[in-house]
C-alpha cells in the first residue's frame, strides 16, 4: 500500500516563509513611514490609493494580505523560483528603501 505522505519541499517552504516575513516587514515599515510622513511617502501608487480609500491600516493590511495570498498560491503551484525572485525584489525595492529613509530622516521623539 502506498502512502499519500510525501517529503516536504524544504527549500520551497523556506522561500514562502521568507516571502511572508518580507511582506510583514514591508507592511510594518510602510505603516510607520506613512503615519509619520503622510501618504506621499508611499512610492507604490496602488498601495497609496488603497490606503487613501480604505484608511492607512485597513488599506495596507488588504494589500499585504492579497500579496501574501498570491505568494502562497504560487508556492502551492510549485513556482518557488518566482516566489524567491519576488522576495528578493520586495526586499530591495520596498524594505531597504524604508530602512534608508528611517536611517536618514528618523528623528526620535524626546
Amino acid at each position: 500500500m502506498r502512502s499519500s505522505w510525501k517529503r516536504p519541499d524544504t527549500p520551497g517552504n523556506i522561500v514562502i516563509v521568507a516571502f511572508i516575513l518580507v511582506q510583514c516587514l514591508d507592511g510594518a515599515l510602510t505603516y510607520v513611514g506613512v503615519t509619520n510622513w503622510g501618504l506621499a511617502a508611499e512610492a507604490n501608487p496602488v498601495v497609496g490609493w488603497t490606503m487613501s480609500v480604505m484608511g492607512i491600516g485597513l488599506g495596507l493590511m488588504t494589500v499585504k494580505l492579497v500579496a501574501v495570498g498570491l505568494g502562497i498560491w504560487l508556492h502551492l503551484c510549485q513556482f518557488h523560483g518566482i516566489v524567491a525572485i519576488l522576495t528578493i525584489f520586495c526586499l530591495f525595492v520596498a524594505v531597504l528603501p524604508w530602512v534608508f529613509v528611517f536611517r536618514v530622516l528618523w528623528v526620535p521623539a524626546g
